[in-house]
């Protein structure tokens, strides 16, 4: 079972927005020596959704070979349409993903039935590990808990990142589920609280600014060190929030480019973080300890 702070990892691209392969190079050494337990690989925060298929493929077949089996790579697979995901998901397996990532259908609003027989048919039809992504605030679709238990009976469905952030609802999921399906959460400001209810890890935004801080209380979160936990989380609370002052990854790339790791690059019709925010984003960026005065 893939557990710990696994970050959803930015696509770093050029002011032009070309996907920037060196820096994607340099980001996962950078995520590989500060702790990182694994790497999502084109996810939402990867702009997944602006990526043509083969950048898309393009990008998971390079975050595999350069991690070269130093941590778990699970790749960003889903799709609003079925065909589309189960070919996303063979290109994961091809290139060598230890797992895939799939988010429920966007902007087409399936039934809980749909659903179901969605992500059933995707796991039929490839034979790699796949964790569900919930995240009803960006897709206007919301998977219910009884639809994921349905799917925890199909073989290679392993998990769910929930990004729900209703606390409530994690954990009754976490109790009816089988012990070895895992539950990941897909929201920093309610990880810690998640993963010391029963959760695997945190599949995380903030990760890419301060991944060594994210690793550490998710590694005491497990361990059941609550009080430890919740007093690193709290070095990095600020950045859990101005992390989305815009629609993400805007924030985060921004940030990412304050510390070198990539330029601001972004694409249409994402633009850049915008100049009001910038104060906000560096001072939590300061009082997370990742950037200096």
């Amino acid at each position: 079972m893939i557990t710990g702070s696994l970050v959803a990892l930015i696509t770093p691209m050029t002011a032009e927005g070309a996907v920037d392969t060196n820096k994607l190079d340099d980001l996962i050494e950078f995520h590989i020596k500060e702790g990182t337990h694994g790497i999502v690989a084109v996810g939402t925060t990867g702009e997944s959704s602006t990526l043509t298929p083969e950048e898309h493929a393009n990008v998971i077949r390079q975050v595999v070979t350069r991690v070269d089996g130093r941590v778990p790579v699970i790749a960003g697979t889903g799709a609003n349409a079925t065909h589309e995901a189960i070919d996303l998901t063979r290109r994961a397996k091809d290139a060598g993903a230890d797992a895939c990532l799939l988010v429920t259908p966007y902007y087409n609003k399936p039934t809980q039935e749909g659903l179901y027989q969605h992500f059933k048919a995707i796991a039929e039809a490839v034979e790699i590990p796949q964790i569900l992504y919930n995240v009803p605030g960006r897709t206007a679709c919301d998977m219910q808990n009884d639809t994921v238990l349905r799917l925890s009976g199909v073989k290679n469905i392993v998990g769910i990142k929930d990004a729900t952030g209703d606390l409530e609802r994690g954990e009754a999921l976490i109790k009816a589920l089988p012990e070895n399906f895992a539950v990941y959460s897909g929201d920093d400001p309610t990880a810690i609280s998640l993963i010391l209810l029963g959760g695997k890890g945190n599949i995380s935004v903030t990760a890419n600014v301060a991944p060594n801080a994210v690793a550490n209380a998710a590694e005491a979160a497990l361990a059941g060190n609550s009080d430890h936990a919740h007093s690193i989380d709290a070095t990095i609370a600020s950045l859990h929030s101005t992390l989305f002052l815009e629609s993400n990854p805007i924030p985060v790339k921004w940030a990412c480019s304050q510390l070198g790791l990539c330029a601001e690059g972004i694409r249409l019709p994402l633009t850049p973080l915008s100049e009001p925010h910038h104060s906000a984003v560096r001072q939590a960026m300061i009082e997370a300890g990742v950037l200096s005065l």
